[in-house]
């Protein structure tokens, strides 16, 4: 047994293991994980510094997950799109392969908190052969993403196997993988794993990091290591309120994340997911935030504002406005707040 999967095996699984670290009603919150599955990683556990922190927020289960509220279980409509099993082809030249049904730690605002985790969410490695196969008939897919639940907890025996087969379908041209293994079990990103990755270029992690608190000495290690074997790494950051709905915090996150040679890539606002309704944040509140990040940071620094638009029909940039008029001569919002006339020829 390697390091990592015997860090995951100590996880904190029940509400009676947490209540060991932290006072809290057991009741409740086995109501709550016999629905919406608890798991906290050491590593994750040790960034908690009290109860209802942002990683509080993030990882222990909360009464009003069981409101169903104006939401869906399944907002973005993955099942209806559902070409292959464990395949989603939602756009033409790319795919989602889902390969894991559990993760490390399951955050309470998960898309897919309606399957990960739960009873008959396990993926058979027929069912991932079953979805490559969908993928090398199907010649418009040329980028395939794999996910899950967590990718990263398959052996890299395993992992060797799913990369190595789509690798050799000739129209995919890049691999992505998303995986929050960086940010709640960095010890999965092993010297192996790494070596493993750097043979199958083009490759491409995104990984998942929500608040500076989670940018630790252990997940900054993880993120140069697969960085130093030549994988470019990104991160989607969700926009949720009590955690991370400020400039100043995202502010702090995405400087931290350049330093750690991640890329903020995208800020997501929360999908309409059932049981999510307490993390949600007004558009208006992330519109704000990126126009105060604006000039404040580096571009380098700035990820994009985006919404998953319901029913499966793609995501969509929010931005601030900075086109106040257009003709011969036209009217600019400079970050400042000045109005520029530009000439438009």
């Amino acid at each position: 047994m390697e390091f990592w999967q015997k860090r995951l095996r100590e996880s904190v699984t029940t509400a009676a293991q947490l209540s060991r670290h932290f006072a809290l009603d057991v009741d409740v919150l086995d109501r709550v994980s016999a629905r919406y599955p608890l798991a906290i990683t050491p590593h994750y556990l040790s960034l908690i510094g009290h109860s209802g922190d942002p990683i509080w927020r993030q990882c222990v289960p909360d009464l009003r997950e069981l409101e169903d509220g104006v939401t869906d279980a399944d907002p973005l409509h993955e099942e209806r799109l559902a070409a292959a099993p464990q395949v989603v082809h939602r756009y033409p030249d790319r795919a989602l392969l889902l390969v894991a049904g559990s993760c490390a730690a399951y955050c309470r605002f998960c898309t897919r908190k309606r399957r990960v985790g739960c009873a008959g969410a396990r993926v058979t490695l027929g069912e991932v052969m079953e979805g490559i196969e969908y993928i090398a008939r199907t010649p418009a897919i040329r980028d395939v993403v794999i996910s899950g639940g967590e990718p990263l907890l398959m052996s890299d025996l395993l992992l060797k196997e799913v990369l190595e087969r789509l690798g050799r379908i000739p129209h995919v041209e890049i691999l992505r993988i998303g995986t929050r293994a960086p940010v709640v079990l960095p010890e999965r990103i092993t010297e192996s794993l790494c070596n493993l990755l750097r043979r199958c270029h083009p490759l491409f992690v995104n990984t998942h990091f929500n608040h500076p608190r989670e940018l630790t000495p252990e997940s900054r290690e993880a993120c140069l290591r697969l960085a130093d074997a030549g994988i470019p790494v990104g991160n989607q950051t969700v926009l949720l309120r009590g955690v991370n709905d400020d400039a100043a915090t995202l502010e702090a996150l995405f400087r931290g994340l350049l330093r750690m040679r991640v890329r903020p890539y995208y800020l997501h606002h929360m999908d309409l997911v059932r049981g999510t309704d307490h993390f949600r944040t007004p558009l208006e509140a992330g519109i704000e935030i990126m126009d105060r990040l604006r000039g404040t940071l580096s571009g380098l620094a700035i990820p994009q504002y985006v919404v998953d638009l319901p029913g499966g029909r793609g995501k969509i940039p929010i931005t601030p406005q900075y086109v106040e008029k257009l003709g011969a001569q036209a009217v600019l919002r400079a970050p400042d707040g000045e109005r520029i006339s530009f000439p438009n020829l």
